[in-house]
C-alpha cells in the first residue's frame, strides 16, 4: 500500500505531460541558441512553451524568464529588484517559505537593509493595515515579498490588495505564487506586481522547471552572466524538454482548473470531517480548514499532545502514508516548522501538513484514518 498525500512538496508527473516531454525529446535536441535547422526546432519549442505560460497568467511572452523552479526565481527577483533600483528596505512575513526568509536575511546581513516582518494573528493572517501605514514612508525604496498562498498552513494573501498598496506607495511588489499557478487563475494584468515565481512540479510538470514573470519596463540585472539566453537575464543553455513539460502541466491545470479544485475540495473537507470525527482535540493550523478562504490543497493538523506523536511522520511513513511535517524544504530536520512557530502553534502537539492532488481519492483518506488510529493507540492494530 502507498498513499500519497504530500502534492505540496512535489505532485506525480501527469500522463499527458510525460507524453508532451517524450515527444519533444524523440524531435528536438539542437541547442535553441544555434541558428541551423536543429537549433531552430528546439527555439521554437521554447516560444511555444514560453507564449503558452504567459497566455495562462495573461502575461507577454516576454515577459516570461525561464528558470530551474520555485527557489531560484525567489532568490532573482528578491536580489535583482533590491539591485536595480537600491532599495533600502524589504518588508515581508516570517511566514514565508525558507527561499524568501534565507534571502532577506542575507540581504539585511550583507548589505544593510532594513528588514521588517509583518504581524500576523493565531491563524497566520497577516496585518495588512500595518503594511498601508509601513508604507506611507520610504515606499519608492521598499520591495514587498509575501506569499500569496502559504505552503504549510494554506493562508491565501489578499494579493491585489498589496499590489494596490505597493501601487500608492511606489513600492515594489514580489509575491511566491508557488502554490497557486496552476491551481488558482493569476492574471498579471489585474494585479499590481513586479515578479512572481511558478514552479511545473507544483501542478503535475518535472522538477528543475519554473520561471519568473517580470513586468514589462521592470528593470532586471542578468542573474548569470553567459551567452545572453532568456533576454539576458539567466544565460545557459535551457532545459528545453523540462520547460516544455511546465507548458503543457500549466495548460493542464488551466483547461481543468473547475474540476480539479471541485474533486480536491472534496477529498479535503472529507479529511477534515474524519479527522473530527475519530481523533478527540484534532485542531486545524492556520485558515487550512476553511474550505473558501484557504489553499484548497492543503490541511495542516495539529494533533493532541501524546507520547505516541513523536515519531507520527515517521510511523505513517512505516505504513505506506507520506505526508510533511511542514514545508518539505525542511521536514527532515530536527526543528519544527517556523511557520507553526511563527502562528504560536504549541511545542507539545505534533502538526502534520496533508496536501492533496487530482489523484487523490476518499478511500485513500479511509486507510489514512484509520492508520493514525492505530498509531496513537486509538484502537487495537
Amino acid at each position: 500500500m502507498s498513499i500519497y498525500l504530500d502534492s505540496a512538496a512535489s505532485t506525480a508527473l501527469d500522463p499527458q505531460v510525460k507524453e508532451a516531454m517524450i515527444s519533444s525529446m524523440d524531435a528536438v535536441f539542437g541547442n535553441p541558441s544555434s541558428t541551423h535547422a536543429h537549433g531552430r526546432a528546439s527555439k521554437a519549442e521554447l516560444e511555444k512553451a514560453r507564449k503558452t505560460i504567459a497566455q495562462n497568467i495573461n502575461a507577454l511572452p516576454s515577459e516570461i524568464i525561464f528558470t530551474s523552479g520555485g527557489t531560484e526565481t525567489d532568490n532573482a527577483a528578491i536580489k535583482g529588484l533590491v539591485h536595480a533600483y537600491g532599495l533600502k528596505r524589504i518588508i515581508t512575513s516570517k511566514l514565508e517559505h525558507h527561499a524568501v526568509l534565507h534571502i532577506t536575511e542575507h540581504l539585511a546581513q550583507e548589505q544593510g537593509i532594513e528588514l521588517i516582518y509583518l504581524n500576523c494573528d493565531n491563524k497566520g493572517v497577516l496585518d495588512l493595515d500595518q503594511l498601508e501605514s509601513l508604507l506611507s514612508e520610504k515606499g519608492e525604496q521598499t520591495l514587498v515579498t509575501l506569499m500569496h498562498c502559504n505552503n504549510e498552513i494554506g493562508n491565501i494573501l489578499d494579493i491585489k490588495r498589496v499590489g494596490d498598496l505597493c501601487k500608492e506607495a511606489g513600492a515594489y511588489f514580489h509575491s511566491d505564487t508557488v502554490q497557486s499557478v496552476g491551481h488558482f487563475p493569476v492574471d498579471v494584468k489585474d494585479i499590481y506586481i513586479h515578479t512572481l515565481a511558478g514552479a511545473a512540479h507544483k501542478f503535475h510538470g518535472p522538477k528543475g522547471a519554473g520561471f519568473m514573470y517580470i513586468k514589462k519596463g521592470t528593470k532586471m540585472p542578468a542573474l548569470i552572466e553567459g551567452g545572453g539566453q532568456e533576454r539576458e537575464v539567466r544565460s545557459g543553455t535551457e532545459n528545453v524538454w523540462g520547460i516544455v513539460g511546465l507548458a503543457k502541466a500549466l495548460e493542464i491545470a488551466t483547461e481543468e482548473i473547475e474540476a480539479h479544485t471541485s474533486h480536491i475540495k472534496e477529498v479535503k473537507q472529507y479529511m477534515a470531517d474524519q479527522l473530527k470525527e475519530h481523533i478527540d482535540g484534532v485542531e486545524f493550523n492556520g485558515m487550512s480548514a476553511d474550505l473558501d478562504n484557504s489553499l484548497y490543497t492543503v490541511l495542516n493538523v495539529s494533533f493532541p499532545p501524546s507520547p505516541k506523536n513523536n515519531m507520527l511522520l515517521f510511523a505513517l511513513d512505516l505504513q505506506g502514508v507520506s505526508v510533511s511535517g511542514g514545508s518539505a524544504c525542511s521536514s527532515g530536520a530536527s526543528v519544527g516548522s517556523h511557520v507553526i512557530a511563527g502562528i504560536g502553534g504549541a511545542a507539545d502537539r505534533t502538526s502534520v501538513r496533508f496536501s492533496f492532488s487530482k489523484y487523490n481519492k476518499k478511500e485513500e483518506i479511509d486507510t489514512v484514518i484509520g492508520k493514525l488510529k492505530e498509531i496513537l493507540g486509538l484502537v487495537e492494530a
